[in-house]
Parts: C-alpha cells; structure tokens; sequence
C-alpha cells in the first residue's frame, strides 16, 4: 500500500506490552503507539496514521484492528469463538423448528396454551413466534 491514498484501508496489530497495548501499522513504516485500553486501539491508530500521513483523521480509511491475544489464553479464544458461533447456529435452528412446528399445530387446530406446553414455551411467546 502506499502512502499517498489516505482513504484505503490499514491494517493495525496490538500486541499487549506490559500495561499498554503496542500498536504498529504495518504498512506505514514509523508509525507506531500505544493504548491502554483495546477499545482506545482504533482511534488512536488513526490518529497515528493522520498525523503520518498529514491528513486530518476523516480522511483515514477504514482501519482493521488485530489483536494479537496472550499466547497463553489464545487457543482459548479461538475455542471460545468457535464455540459461540456453534451456539447461535444451534439457537437459529432452533428458533426456525420451534416457528415451523408452531405454524404446524395452529394449522391442524392446536389451541396457543396446548402449542406452548408442546414447545415448551408461554401461549404468549407461541403468540410472538407465530406474529414474526
């Protein structure tokens, strides 16, 4: 990437560096800082990335934060992440088999407080679901 195109995108790195995070923007030599927290990661970077480039911060690019965790706890992460993205895959499926088998009982003359106990939710929540 080069330097004369403010509005392209910048990859940032954070690496945890005692109390502050280290930030480097690896396609602009020299330019380098530091956080204390992640969610100060961004704004700083692109107020790094201004001043380097001599632009004002809204004429930076989208900026694309990588944080690189603790070694010790990143296979953690990672299976944490995983994790999560199977449990809402799981609740999604579910949440469409509870709609499908809610319209089903309504259709074949199921009254709200029978479908409820079968889905094992309120008659007001069978209600919602099948308002959506």
């Amino acid at each position: 990437m080069t330097m004369d195109s403010p509005l392209q995108g910048y990859r940032v790195d954070a690496v945890r560096s005692g109390d502050w995070w280290a930030i480097t923007v690896p396609d602009l030599r020299g330019v380098f800082s530091q956080a204390r927290r992640l969610n100060q990661v961004e704004p700083t970077a692109r107020e790094a990335i201004a001043m380097m480039l001599d632009v004002d911060e809204s004429e930076v690019g989208p900026v694309d934060v990588h944080v690189q965790p603790p070694h010790e706890v990143a296979g953690l992460l990672n299976e944490l992440h995983h994790s999560v993205s199977v449990a809402e895959e799981a609740s999604a499926a579910a949440a469409r088999a509870r709609r499908e088998a809610a319209k089903l009982l309504r259709d074949a003359g199921f009254p709200m407080r029978d479908i409820g106990h079968l889905l094992g939710v309120s008659h007001q929540r069978i209600s919602q679901i099948l308002a959506q």
